[in-house]
């Protein structure tokens, strides 16, 4: 991904901090040769301000975000697939005298599922309060308005 023109530390510096969120750490890392932190610290700083660097951690950025969090698809489906009893998962289980195992390739309980299904219950809006009420009296207006009526 150096298509655009970046030397090989600059990509490393872009790389290292993404990875650390910090300039000044990110620079000393990747311009080995560097020793004085205010040195780092203003050439990491001048660094983000490059707009090939700059734009390779935003490219990348996305990219990381895109694999890393779940999507509100990939939150639906996991659901879903709890709710059937499609997805596995572990537990402990107590053997006796405090000692315990982990139990492995565990389908959902039925909380889990009835938890699930709450939820895409909550996403599609199929759980609505709707509360009915009844007035009885009659309604009174108040005219608490000043002037002669004649306000045009």
């Amino acid at each position: 991904m150096n298509e655009r023109k970046m030397t090989v530390k600059q990509q490393a510096f872009a790389d290292n901090y993404i990875e650390l969120g910090n300039a000044t750490e990110a620079y000393l890392k990747a311009y080995t040769n560097v020793k004085k932190e205010a040195t780092a610290r203003a050439n990491g700083s001048r660094l983000l301000t490059n707009a090939n660097v700059s734009a390779y951690i935003e490219n990348r950025m996305e990219e990381l975000k895109s694999e890393r969090v779940a999507d509100q698809q990939e939150i639906l489906e996991t659901l879903t697939a709890v709710l059937r009893g499609e997805a596995n998962g572990a537990a402990l289980v107590g053997m006796g005298m405090g000692e315990q195992y982990m139990k492995k390739d565990m389908k959902p309980s039925v909380a889990e599922r009835v938890k699930a299904a709450e939820l895409l219950g909550k996403r599609h809006k199929l759980w609505t309060d709707k509360v009915e009420t009844e007035v009885t009296g009659a309604v009174q207006f108040i005219d608490d308005i000043s002037g002669d009526g004649n306000d045009g």
